[in-house]
């Protein structure tokens, strides 16, 4: 094998070592336990614990992502938000997206 060859399957081979180990790093399912989704929005994401809160399970992902980031900054503040933002700081929007990502493998309320 020529050297650069060699030099592309190394770069080749770390790129993909990197995105596995990332993708393991961001479990959604682990994160909404984590970040404590799961104290409102119930172990399911079905069952919050008040009326008022989302159900989350099966929810669009590019939507949820969204909503959170809008929490996160402030783009969306209404009384809903406001026992979500003091928690969004702490959650990355790698991490949101992870979340997200996971609602969306849920089955929904609805089906």
């Amino acid at each position: 094998m020529k050297p650069l060859r060699k030099s592309a399957v190394a770069v080749l081979i770390a790129l993909t070592a990197g995105l596995s180990t990332r993708a393991f790093a961001l479990d959604g399912a682990e994160l909404y336990v984590k970040k404590t989704c799961v104290a409102c929005h119930g172990k399911d994401a079905k069952t919050p614990i008040l009326p008022i809160y989302p159900k989350l399970a099966g929810q669009n992902p590019d939507y949820a992502y969204n909503q959170m980031l809008d929490i996160k900054s402030g783009a969306r503040a209404n009384g809903q938000t406001a026992a979500m933002k003091g928690i969004m700081h702490l959650v990355s929007d790698e991490e949101l997206r992870a979340i997200a990502d996971w609602l969306d493998t849920l089955k929904s309320c609805n089906n």
